[in-house]
């Protein structure tokens, strides 16, 4: 694979000046294990400025002289609208009604009851940002809107959530069964992980291997179960900033961070390129769990798809709750510049715009 050359506009990048850059530079190889590597996250809840995903950089020189600013000819709705048709239409073929008709059905209902898709783009735009083509990546998009889904059945399960609304439809428990439901979240997730590896063509196996041990780790119990379980047993008790950015950046960030990273591993991204997508992805992650937390207390159920002040009702903890909903705000602006910054390492190509405007509707969304 080939790496970047010395004294190029990226040398800035913190990853250049440690030794891995001097290892790379002089062998040429990127070792699949420097791409896999999770380096941890850690948010200093006590005060937003303070964060270390927003500390590096003058955030308020960021928000008034962005690095980087896409033309104007990039059209966002209409990206958005082409790529969520030619997702959906793969969904749609990877999970055909078969027999037994009511598991599949059930799968069917859930992953293809609209929603934004958002993964999946992100995973498409990455990988083709780095030089690949959307048709290496479209297998594992796939695989994280099933796995995403999943998440979605079972978290609205009575055990869990008890929300009987999802993307303006019942949810899946509703119309099928627990039993049924539980079923086919577990369908869609063992599915993910055969589609990609069945269905990749064109990307050499061990990009596709390294691919699938990032999507598995960000599921797992280092990943979203983890930030599940934490969000389960600190139900009813006091929690702090520090303990709810660990539930959401697992339960939320993960996912979101391995569809960019899948993405640009997939379309081969070299180390540098990976970790800043990596950094830009963990800035996204984050900040869609705060723009949630501020959605639920200022939109109404007809307006989000999904029952409104839930988390009023049950007392959760959010960033609203804990930070005071202005400071929430401003918080979700900071996550915006950071991750603008991050993606300034690779210029203001026309492959950039779908990645900065992605983190613009992530901060700007109104369901």
């Amino acid at each position: 694979m080939a790496f970047i050359q010395t004294n190029t506009a990226h040398e800035n990048s913190l990853l250049s000046k440690n030794l891995l850059f001097d290892h790379l530079k002089n062998t040429g190889k990127t070792p699949s294990s420097y791409c896999t590597r999770h380096h941890p996250m850690k948010i200093q809840g006590a005060n937003a400025v303070n964060s270390t995903l927003v500390q590096s950089v003058n955030v308020q020189e960021l928000l008034t002289n962005p690095r980087v600013t896409p033309g104007p000819e990039f059209h966002f709705e209409g990206y958005m609208k082409t790529s969520g048709k030619k997702i959906n239409k793969a969904l749609d073929e990877a999970v055909p009604v078969q027999k037994p008709a009511i598991i599949h059905e059930a799968m069917r209902y859930s992953l293809l009851a609209g929603g934004k898709r958002v993964r999946p783009v992100l995973c498409i735009a990455s990988c083709e940002l780095v030089g690949g083509l959307e048709s290496w990546a479209m297998p594992m998009a796939c695989a994280l809107e099933m796995i995403h889904t999943m998440s979605l059945i079972h978290d609205d399960l009575p055990c869990m959530d008890n929300d009987d609304l999802r993307r303006g439809k019942p949810t899946n428990h509703k119309v099928y069964g627990e039993e049924t439901a539980i079923l086919a979240g577990d369908a869609l997730l063992s599915l993910a992980f055969e589609h990609v590896a069945d269905a990749t063509d064109m990307v050499t196996p061990g990009r596709v291997v390294r691919a699938i041990a990032e999507l598995g780790s960000a599921v797992g119990s280092q990943g979203l179960v983890a930030g599940q379980i934490m969000d389960i047993c600190n139900q009813g008790k006091d929690v702090d900033l520090n303990d709810l950015e660990y539930i959401h950046v697992h339960k939320t960030s993960k996912l979101l961070e391995a569809s960019v990273v899948c993405g640009a591993i997939l379309g081969g991204g070299n180390v540098i390129e990976v970790e800043r997508l990596r950094k830009y992805a963990r800035c996204i992650g984050l900040l869609f769990q705060v723009v949630d937390d501020i959605l639920d207390v200022t939109k109404s159920s007809a307006e989000l798809g999904k029952t409104a002040g839930k988390d009023l009702v049950t007392d959760k903890t959010t960033y609203p709750k804990l930070m005071g909903l202005e400071r929430a705000k401003r918080f979700a602006t900071e996550l915006v510049a950071q991750a603008e910054e991050e993606l300034s390492y690779f210029g203001s190509s026309a492959r950039v715009a779908p990645l900065y405007h992605l983190a613009k509707y992530i901060a700007y969304r109104q369901n």
